[in-house]
């Protein structure tokens, strides 16, 4: 079972101010709106002043802005490693209600930007959500891949771990868990949801900007980052031993990094299971809402790639307006929404 970490409350208890938290929710209600409108002179200052005071509460009540939310991190084993997790709950909630679980983009954390934005606007929405770190091998890992460490991990790693985290779940009564990942994570999930196949426990899923798989254009791309034929540099992964550590011209952003060679052919050779589109094709049944953003400039081909696919009902694709691919700033708020609308339409 997993251990878990000390609770953190961040709107129970004795902060439990009914009327504060109301003046803290249009303070900041207030003043989203307002930077959806006005610009320039005097009504900036006043943004900002909203958004300070709104931001004080906040940090000194340990209040969240529109719901009543309790964040608890999490401990899970799994074989010789420990997995760490935060699980957001708001207070008015039962486990019969869905659960996002959120997995991060390539060699990220759950405490990066895009997904504590998530946390906290599906939390205003009213809905749980647990986000996950993945391994990449290593126990209890924090912050961003270190490049200057050896890689050993391989991209289908992470569905072991999702299975491990999806289970845990189940264990603490969830009864309907809504995986969610974001670029590489969209990918991931998308690969454990074709190897999990039909299941009563995840009515839906969500995949935010997630990873597309180019063939065609991958040995250039690798050629033009890292100065290397990506043929030779498979050539010789193909030839070691599968846990054999190599010196590599690069492994997915890492430049002049040591990887296993399993490694190394688990980025970089050709493999269907990276490539979203496909993996959506392969015995995925549940509803699936794929969001793109307008102005994504790493995922650029998934509207297209996903056209032949989309029906409006299994696979739906929305896009918001703006964005780039990591959903910053009032982005992720749409996000949310759409995320939201999702869940809310399960039957």
């Amino acid at each position: 079972m997993a251990r878990r970490g000390d609770v953190m409350k961040k709107a129970i208890g004795a902060v439990r101010a009914d009327s504060l938290l109301s003046v803290v929710t249009e303070i900041w209600r207030g003043a989203a709106a307002f930077a959806h409108g006005w610009t320039g002179g005097a009504p900036v200052r006043l943004f900002v002043s909203c958004l300070a005071a709104a931001g004080f509460a906040v940090v000194a009540l340990g209040v969240s802005p529109a719901s009543a939310a309790e964040t608890e991190t999490v401990e899970l084993p799994l074989n010789d490693l420990t997995l760490t997790g935060d699980l957001v709950r708001p207070d008015n909630i039962d486990m019969s209600q869905p659960v996002v679980l959120l997995v991060h983009g390539t060699f990220a954390h759950k405490n990066v930007e895009l997904i504590e934005a998530l946390q906290s606007a599906l939390a205003e929405r009213e809905v749980a959500s647990l986000a996950v770190t993945l391994s990449l091998g290593q126990n209890r890992r924090e912050g961003m891949w270190d490049c200057n460490q050896p890689s050993t991990h391989r991209h289908e790693d992470a569905v072991a771990e999702i299975s491990a985290w999806v289970d845990w779940l189940g264990t603490e009564g969830y009864q309907g868990i809504v995986p969610l990942g974001h670029s590489r994570g969209g990918a991931q999930v998308a690969l454990w949801l074709a190897r999990a196949g039909e299941r009563a426990d995840i009515p839906a899923a969500v995949l935010l900007a997630p990873m597309t798989e180019d063939e065609g254009t991958a040995a250039a791309r690798y050629e033009q980052r890292f100065g290397a034929k990506l043929a030779d540099v498979l050539a010789e992964a193909t030839a070691a031993k599968p846990d054999e550590m190599l010196e590599v011209p690069g492994l997915v952003y890492c430049s002049e990094t040591k990887a296993t060679a399993q490694s190394m052919l688990s980025y970089h050779a050709e493999n269907p299971e990276r490539d979203t589109p496909t993996l959506l094709t392969q015995g995925v049944s549940m509803p699936v809402l794929v969001i793109s953003a307008s102005e994504d400039e790493v995922v650029t081909d998934l509207p297209e790639r996903l056209a032949p696919i989309v029906d409006g009902a299994k696979i739906r694709l929305e896009t918001v307006e703006g964005a780039d691919h990591l959903f910053l700033d009032f982005f992720a708020e749409d996000a949310a929404d759409l995320v939201a609308e999702h869940i809310a339409a399960l039957p």
